[in-house]
């Protein structure tokens, strides 16, 4: 249908849940997510491929009557808050998944010494890379060779900090450079789509390594590498990259080694998800992680994530 005959989807306050509503709602779709067994069923015992796939088709479908209804669908599951998106009338739910802010919605520390947050998030498992080893959730750690892929490429990292950023389904879903730098360097692994909410990181041993992810490597200004690992999930297997003008998914051809030398500024857009996913943030040794980041902290894109060494924080 053309544009003329049937508007885009928008978010209208006339549709808007009042309190009774939401107040009915909410012990039902509380009720589903936290039943820790459900939870995990429905959302990983399924054909993660094939539904995976069928979402990418079916998000992609330009109707406003789709869009409508997969929007209030959408919200019987999660708190969508599109008050600080760039516009508010959608022509499908991909439209919607990968929307941008509104100027100045979001404010990126430009202080040299801080390395910003890339995206917006809950941070998950944190802390220091210890003999080659992290965490995704206590008691389920991992190699960081089997999340990059290869020793020498987690190697520089070794005695350094990272940090897991988690996005849900409902949060802002582009990701942008925490630094100013350049990129190096990309890496695609092919993988699963489990789910990576807090449930599946407490079942699945080595969750981040089997999943669908990219690896994107960088400099910093001061000379400092930093990794970005951005993790696939059901229903979100494809990454898009500006600097690569690629769109990496489970069908991807190849190739999956990518160098570039790609310049970028702190705060500069990357790429994005396409429903939601996490973002494993990589520093070597001598960097610190900034006040406040604990699990289960929440996190916008631009404020402090770590802090540089002291010697190499340049204004």
């Amino acid at each position: 249908m053309h544009g003329a005959e049937h508007p885009p989807c928008g978010i209208r306050r006339a549709v808007e849940p009042g309190p009774a509503e939401t107040m009915k709602r909410t012990p039902l779709r509380n009720r589903l997510l936290l039943q820790e067994d459900l939870n995990f069923l429905l959302t990983n015992r399924v054909p993660r491929h094939a539904l995976t796939r069928f979402m990418g088709w079916f998000s992609k479908i330009r109707n406003p009557w789709v869009c409508r209804a997969s929007l209030a669908v959408w919200r019987l599951f999660t708190e969508l808050d599109l008050s600080d998106a760039k516009k508010q009338r959608f022509e499908s739910l991909h439209d919607c998944f990968t929307r941008e802010l509104k100027p100045g919605a979001r404010s990126v520390d430009r202080h040299a010494q801080v390395l910003a947050s890339p995206c917006d998030a809950i941070v998950g498992a944190c802390g220091p890379v210890v003999a080659g080893g992290v965490v995704q959730a206590k008691g389920f750690p991992y190699r960081t060779q089997d999340l990059f892929g290869r020793a020498d490429r987690a190697a520089p990292f070794e005695g350094g900090s990272y940090v897991t950023l988690r996005l849900t389904s409902s949060m802002y879903h582009r990701f942008h450079a925490p630094h100013d730098g350049r990129v190096e360097h990309v890496s695609y692994l092919s993988g699963d789509t489990w789910n990576v909410n807090p449930i599946a990181l407490k079942r699945i041993e080595r969750l981040f390594c089997r999943n669908e992810r990219a690896v994107i490597r960088m400099r910093l200004a001061t000379g400092q590498p930093l990794a970005l690992v951005a993790v696939a999930a059901i229903l979100v297997a494809s990454i898009r990259l500006h600097f690569l003008d690629v769109l990496l998914h489970l069908r991807w051809p190849g190739p999956d080694e990518m160098p570039c030398d790609q310049a970028v500024h702190k705060g500069q857009e990357l790429g994005w998800f396409e429903h939601g996913s996490t973002i494993i943030v990589f520093a070597p040794p001598g960097f610190t992680l900034a006040p406040g980041i604990a699990g289960g902290q929440p996190i916008r894109m631009g404020q402090p994530l770590m802090h540089l060494p002291a010697q190499d924080a340049r204004a």
